[in-house]
């Protein structure tokens, strides 16, 4: 698994709208890794970065939910949950093993990564807690550790 001071990879990926996006991890980015939409932990936290999205996007930080749905899922998990952010399909697991995340079970663990200067400043595992309020933990670290003026 990447870990703090590793170069970011380069990935790219359908978006919950069938659009391919690429990161760009020179700019304060969250990508957040998750088992499966619509799963219990999963919708808290994808509520969690919801929620504090505005603040994100306020202070430049750019925010990518990641797991191996495909687009179609994630485009009805986005709508349900009315998710302004990308959700980026990884069916086949190839941004999960970018980052160094085991895909075998057709899953991912949770796991967050924070990327900004194109390397890995922070990485969490939020399983190791409660996934609510992981987002405004995000936040605050990314917001007073990689964001000028933050």
């Amino acid at each position: 698994m990447l870990e703090p001071g590793d170069r970011a990879p380069e990935i790219s990926a359908q978006n919950q709208y069938g659009e391919t996006v690429s990161p760009d991890f020179s700019a304060p980015t969250v990508v957040y890794f998750y088992p499966a939409d619509f799963t219990g932990g999963c919708t808290i936290e994808a509520r969690d970065f919801q929620e504090v999205l505005p603040e994100f996007r306020e202070g430049g930080i750019t925010v990518y939910g990641v797991s191996m749905d495909d687009v179609e899922t994630h485009d009805e998990f986005a709508e349900e949950e009315g998710l302004l952010f990308d959700l980026l399909a990884d069916p086949e697991g190839s941004v999960a093993e970018a980052f160094g995340l085991d895909s075998s079970e057709g899953r991912t663990d949770r796991r967050t990564f924070v990327l900004a200067d194109d390397e890995v400043k922070a990485v969490y595992d939020p399983e190791l807690s409660d996934p609510s309020g992981h987002a405004r933990d995000v936040l605050n670290d990314t917001r007073n550790e990689y964001v000028q003026g933050g």
